[in-house]
């Protein structure tokens, strides 16, 4: 019996519906790929469902003789990721052997994920250049799990570096959101704040690290560790930095110094 088969199996012998498996943490849609074999589960995925269906992943992997030689490049990426490392995701990808049925798909995500991550840090540092050649890059690689939210973050950063991407962007907040991230780098707090009171949605990832750099730049660090702390999740180590500074700022020196270990794991 195949991979999805198996978890297909299990799922209906406990009388569950796709919809009951998934939970809040997978699709359906991507579920059903995988009972019907034409897409793999990474190992977090099956990690998930084998605890839903309450098998061990061994269950699902026996008989399979299915044994990736990149299980280590990828758990070194996939925890470079969580440090919100870029560098460190593509150098642990550079093991990365194909092709294998087991992971190119998410060998794909983790590589768009890295290349935007990096990219990210050296817009930062000035280095306009390799920003956009990580971006082009990211922009290249094909996999099943790079979304349209994910195309427009790496379309807004390549804005950000100097390309013209305005045809490529359709939605009016986009257009907004890159003309705020240039008034920022030009040093018009100001103007930035004011282009982002226009955004219509507001509560993005993007335009609440936005917010809080012209906050910040603005001296108003309460109001830009709130947003800080919005962004966090997709921004980890940008709002990490910004955070201890504000923390500082409004005399926490507790929760700075809180952000200072963070930012050293």
């Amino acid at each position: 019996m195949e991979l999805g088969e198996k978890i297909k199996a299990a799922r209906q012998e406990l009388g569950l519906s796709q919809r009951q498996l998934c939970g809040d943490t997978i699709t359906r849609n991507m579920l059903s790929q995988i009972e019907n074999g034409s897409a793999r589960p990474s190992m977090q995925t099956l990690r998930y469902l084998a605890q839903g269906l309450g098998k061990s992943v061994s269950y699902f992997l026996e008989e399979q003789a299915v044994v990736s030689p990149n299980l280590a490049a990828m758990e070194a990426a996939r925890q470079a990721l969580a440090r919100g490392d870029g560098a460190g995701v593509l150098s642990a990808l550079e093991e990365y052997r194909t092709p294998d049925g087991v992971f190119d798909a998410e060998k794909g995500l983790l590589e768009h994920l890295g290349c935007v991550l990096l990219a990210g840090q050296a817009l930062k540092d000035g280095r306009r250049p390799y920003a956009v050649t990580l971006l082009e890059k990211a922009g290249a690689v094909q996999s099943i799990y790079i979304t349209a939210a994910l195309e427009r973050q790496r379309l807004l950063l390549l804005g950000r570096a100097g390309q013209k991407v305005a045809g490529l962007l359709t939605d009016e907040d986009d257009a907004l959101l890159l003309r705020a991230g240039e008034a920022l780098e030009a040093g018009d707090a100001p103007r930035c704040m004011a282009l982002l009171e226009a955004v219509e949605h507001r509560d993005g990832s993007l335009c609440q690290l936005l917010l809080g750099e012209g906050a910040f730049a603005l001296g108003q660090y309460e109001q830009a560790a709130f947003h800080f702390q919005n962004a966090e999740a997709v921004y980890p180590r940008q709002a990490c930095e910004r955070l201890e500074v504000c923390c500082r700022e409004l005399g926490d020196f507790k929760r700075a110094y809180e952000y200072a270990c963070r930012l050293r794991n």
